[in-house]
Order: C-alpha cells, then structure tokens, then sequence
C-alpha cells in the first residue's frame, strides 16, 4: 500500500473511531506530500478539521453568552473571561494552521476548479471564524481576508461550475452567512443565497428540458 493510501485509510479510521484529532493530523501529512487531492481527500481534510474546531466555536459561544449575562466587575466574569481567551487562542492556532497548510500546500496545487473553489472557500470559512471571536482591527483584518477569499472563489466558480454544483452552491451558502453574521447585512446575505438558488433552479430546468428533447429525438 503507497504511504498516500495508507494515510487515507487512517483518517477513514479515525473517522468513525470519532478521533477527530488523529484524523487531522493525518490529513496534515498528506497535505505536506504535496499532492493535488481528490474529492474524497479534500473532503476528509475538510470533515477532519471542520469536527476539531466546532466543538471550540460552540464552547465560545457557550461562554460568551454565559458573560454576557454577568454584571460587569463582577470576579466570576474576570474568570469566565479568562477562560474564554484560552478558548480563543486554540482557536486561532487552528485557524491559522489551517490557513497555512491551504496556503502552502493545497492551493498552488489545486489544478481543477472544483479544487480551486473548495480551498478558497475553505480559506473563507476560516478567516470568517476568526472573525467570529476577534475585536476591533483584528476582526476588520479577518473579515477583509475572508471576503477576498470567498470573492475570488466566486469568479472561478462563475467560470469553471455550474450553477447547480455542490460546492458552488456552499460557497454561496457560507459568503452569505458571512455577511449575515459577520457583516451584519442581512439584506446582502439574502441576495446572494436567492441568487444562487434561482441560477441553480434554472439550471436544473434546463437540463431537464434538454432531456425531454433527447427523449424526442429518440423516439423519432
């Protein structure tokens, strides 16, 4: 078995043990091989890393609410906030990390528009999630990158997938959560998740009006 194999099979493993962790790290080690992945490996990389940092996002939020209840001074608070800091700094060494590898690894080798489109929207989610927890310039500079991202994944997305692909589909998805929850702007958030609805449904039609008339041509 070649080591690319074997490193798949053990993040399949450690999968379904729930070991999201060991999952990561192997997905790391493939993506330090330098390879341009398949939809299965990118998919694996995406799930692995996905499990790892949203059990964090949700005790940040957890504690941020639980703060935001507590009367200010009070000594509960200057602890709670410490934690929540602790919280925040595993987050950001995850999110970092994984802007690096993509940066590194994933990207420049990312030779079809599928690929291309789930990195740079991988890329977006991240920055957005740095965004989540982040204040003042940090925040602004995270949701800067994330736009970007997300934006550039939006011009390969209009060229090389159709409108009803999947992973074109969750990147409007996730750019529209992002001006929801990042931005604020819940009118832009609409648009972009109705625009990408109607153009899919369109396509949709058209492909099944395309197959009646084969149906047709068939038939005579």
């Amino acid at each position: 078995m070649e080591e690319r194999e074997k490193v798949v099979c053990l993040a399949k493993l450690a999968q379904q043990a729930e070991r999201y962790d060991d999952m990561v790290e192997f997905m790391k080690k493939l993506a330090r091989m330098d390879v341009d992945m398949n939809a299965e490996e990118r998919h694996l990389f995406s799930v692995g890393f996905k499990n790892t940092i949203g059990a964090k996002r949700a005790s940040w939020r957890i504690i941020n609410s639980l703060e935001e209840k507590l009367t200010s001074g009070d000594q509960a608070g200057v602890m709670m906030d410490a934690y929540k800091k602790k919280v925040e700094d595993e987050l950001r060494k995850i999110c970092n990390e994984v802007l690096s590898i993509i940066a590194i690894h994933c990207l420049p080798l990312a030779n079809s528009g599928e690929n291309a489109v789930f990195f740079y929207k991988m890329k977006g989610d991240y920055y957005r999630y740095l965004a989540e927890f982040s204040t003042g310039t940090e925040k602004k500079a995270a949701a800067d990158q994330s736009l970007m991202a997300y934006q550039h994944a939006m011009v390969v997305a209009s060229t090389e997938l159709s409108p009803a692909n999947q992973i074109r589909l969750g990147l409007a998805l996730n750019l529209s959560v992002f001006f929801y929850e990042i931005m604020n702007s819940h009118e832009r958030a609409c648009q972009v998740a109705q625009q990408a609805f109607d153009e899919a449904l369109t396509e949709i039609k058209s492909a099944g009006e395309a197959s009646k008339d084969d149906d047709v041509d068939m038939e005579g």
